[in-house]
């Protein structure tokens, strides 16, 4: 029988994490170390953030450099991982009747390749990537986790890639150490609480837990991937928090399993 697969969300930060040993890529690594393998991965990025529902179905996904202004080691990373056109399809049926297209122009951008290359690094297990909606309210994006739940029962890990907190006009660049705002730290603990009450419906609702929500996620792209993970989660499971702590002041490193 086939070990039902955790779903995590991770916050993935800063592209130069695909590079940097620190905390937070240590973790990563440990966490592959630790889950089961699974059979698949489908990953749904921040940075796939479009008009409609779409799924990777190419069987060799290019690893998309989607950033300007890093040093040139990080546009030369390739995560030569393998595509799924099966699993896509199979996804295209779980999210019906949502209209959800075979898209085989996009690839893996660095939401899911700078996780994955510490998590899975000989790249190995097929990946897919499920786009965001972007027209669409936060409870679609729970609604569409749900019914990819089955999922997890076959050996296909899902992952969420984002932040909790994604606040990139306070992010203070090139300044390690900085100290986490106020704010940042109020958001981020109280979305851990509600995640351990179970309280989805407050998580959903992000926007109405007052003006530390509107400092956090000025943009919901990084914070929806949280959303399908909440979704996945089954009554009984257990939830952790791996990885923890909030980067260049206000970038949450977050990262929730199920």
């Amino acid at each position: 029988m086939t070990d039902l697969m955790p779903a995590i969300f991770f916050g993935h930060g800063n592209p130069m994490n695909a590079l940097t040993r620190n905390v937070y890529s240590e973790a990563w690594s440990s966490i592959g170390k630790l889950i089961p393998r699974p059979k698949a991965v489908l990953a749904v990025s921040a940075h796939w953030y479009i008009p409609g529902c779409a799924v990777t179905a190419n069987l060799n996904p290019p690893t998309i450099h989607d950033f300007g202004g890093f040093p040139k080691e990080l546009y030369q990373v390739e995560y030569r991982a393998p595509g799924s056109p099966d699993l896509a399809l199979q996804i295209k049926d779980l999210l019906a009747p949502v209209s959800v297209r075979l898209d085989e122009g996009w690839g893996l951008d660095h939401g899911t390749w700078s996780v994955l290359a510490h998590v899975f690094p000989d790249a190995d297990i097929p990946v897919v990537q499920l786009s965001i909606d972007k027209t669409k309210p936060p409870l679609f994006h729970c609604e569409m986790g749900k019914r990819l739940s089955s999922l997890r029962e076959e050996g296909v890990l899902v992952i969420g890639s984002g932040n909790v907190v994604h606040n990139l006009s306070a992010y203070a660049w090139g300044k390690p150490g900085v100290q986490p705002f106020d704010w940042a730290l109020r958001f981020e603990k109280i979305i851990q609480e509600l995640l351990i009450k179970g309280d989805d419906a407050k998580v959903i609702a992000y926007e109405s837990l007052g003006p530390d929500a509107m400092l956090s996620v000025p943009t919901p792209d990084h914070y929806l991937p949280l959303l399908y993970i909440i979704g996945l989660r089954r009554k009984d499971d257990p939830l952790s928090f791996p990885v923890q702590g909030i980067d260049g002041g206000s970038i949450s490193m977050l990262a929730a399993q199920t």
